[in-house]
């Protein structure tokens, strides 16, 4: 971890001393730009925390005498495995260069005080409590509190901060911005006051544990687990409490396809109860075998007991069933695929998979959600890749976002095209990261 004040972090700036970093992590031509974005958050925390302005937890230390470092954690796109992970299933995803960013400092006393790009008040929460405060749920508090508790909860140290953050991994992006900032504020942690010394796999459950017991929303691990890890992984739940994690490298880029996800503009709110039917369901299904999750039961089971089904479990939760088998499945197939460079039987596990979610997994679209744009944004993705590429589903799904493989001599045409329809800022080039959750080093200049 490199603590410097924050003119030492000017001065880095100003010289290109960070160049290396950005060109690595965010690609040669955005450095200019993140240059830019790295200053505007030296100068938040001096405008926040500048003489007298800390709104909580008196005699902290002046942000402009305190050894500041930055965390940066990217965000994920699922490459497979479309709603596997929760029932103990197979994923492969990748990290992106689209990042929630840090800039922070420890103080002497017990309050974590970040203020949010976007938002006026700071999150501040005093550590001497640390159990779930019911007006925090669904709230940024709840996710630092449920953090900071269970790394307590597992013997590591945890003290009170100053900082500002920002993130780029925008909220219903499907790039998992939720994910990325609970492993940001984990980091944070780990850095500040363990020396670096929490696993990316502890993190990750860490952040997992603050999102279903303190924030309220149930979820997988596999988001946190891709955001704290970095690069294309593939990841097995078998046995959840310690997943097995394998990393494939490849870039789309260099076999001739450009990698994006479509913002449709459908709006997650109140979906909560769609994404949580999904693992309801499919645990439906298992229990009428006795068993906790799909992962613990066989194709040929489900099929021989269909008629018990339908009357225990239902139609749909028998669909979601037997697309987990299918998906479970494709992920070791599209990890085979990667391995061997073999593009072209990538892509059609892609499609078979974009497939199954909109017929088996049912997450295409929700009554709950005006109109359906993510079936129109396939139908259209269909039309102009004309059996080039591949799209699909990404995500939790019923809204948001779909994944999208184009030929890089069509990936301006299909953006211009889909943008036309979704808006001048709904489609985004992502690039594999290959790094995961980290303290930002100050690295020689090249």
């Amino acid at each position: 971890m490199t603590a410097l004040s924050p003119a030492a972090w000017r001065g880095a700036l100003d010289s290109g001393d960070l160049d290396p970093f950005f060109w690595e992590h965010y690609g040669e031509e955005a450095a200019p730009g993140q240059r830019r974005r790295y200053r505007t958050l030296l100068a938040a925390v001096s405008e926040r925390f500048g003489a007298g302005k800390s709104a909580s937890g008196a005699g902290a230390p002046q942000a402009e005498n305190a050894a500041l470092s930055f965390f940066s954690t990217p965000g994920r796109t699922e490459l497979g495995g479309n709603h596997t992970d929760h029932n103990n299933g197979r994923v492969l995803a990748a990290s992106v260069h689209l990042d929630s960013l840090a800039a922070a400092y420890p103080t002497g006393d017990r309050v974590v005080e970040l203020y949010s790009e976007g938002f006026p008040q700071p999150f501040a929460v005093d550590l001497r409590t640390l159990t779930p405060v019911a007006a925090e749920k669904g709230r940024t508090e709840a996710l630092i509190r449920g953090v900071a508790s269970r790394l307590q909860a597992l013997g590591y140290k945890i003290g009170g901060l100053r900082g500002c953050i920002t993130s780029d991994v925008l909220r219903g992006s499907g790039l998992s911005s939720s994910a990325s900032i609970e492993v940001l504020i984990g980091t944070i942690f780990n850095h500040l006051f363990n020396g670096g010394s929490i696993s990316t796999v502890t993190l990750a459950i860490v952040g997992q544990f603050a999102e279903n017991t303190f924030f309220g929303k149930p979820c997988g691990l596999e988001d946190q687990l891709a955001c704290a890890t970095g690069g294309i992984i593939g990841i097995d739940f078998r046995d959840p409490s310690s997943p097995q994690i394998e990393r494939i490298p490849f870039s789309f880029l260099e076999h001739g396809y450009a990698l994006m996800v479509v913002d449709t503009g459908g709006s997650h709110d109140d979906l909560t109860p769609d994404y949580a039917a999904i693992p309801a369901e499919m645990r439906a299904v298992a229990s009428a075998f006795g068993r906790s999750v799909c992962r613990e039961i066989s194709r040929e089971e489900l099929l021989a007991s269909l008629p018990r089904l339908r009357e225990e479990a239902g139609d749909r939760a028998i669909l979601r069933a037997l697309h987990f088998f299918a998906d479970n499945e494709r992920v070791a197939r599209q990890i085979e695929a990667l391995k061997g460079a073999e593009m072209g039987a990538y892509l059609a596990c892609v499609r078979e998979s974009g497939s199954s979610s909109w017929r088996l997994l049912q997450n295409c679209a929700s009554p709950r959600v005006a109109g359906q744009p993510i079936p129109l944004a396939l139908a259209v993705s269909d039309e102009l890749l004309a059996g080039r590429g591949a799209s699909r589903v990404h995500g939790g799904g019923f809204a948001g976002t779909i994944q999208v493989y184009a030929p890089i001599e069509r990936a301006e045409s299909y953006r211009a095209a889909m943008e036309a329809i979704f808006g001048p800022t709904s489609v985004t080039v992502l690039r594999v990261r290959n790094s995961g959750t980290i303290a930002v080093p100050l690295l020689a200049r090249l």
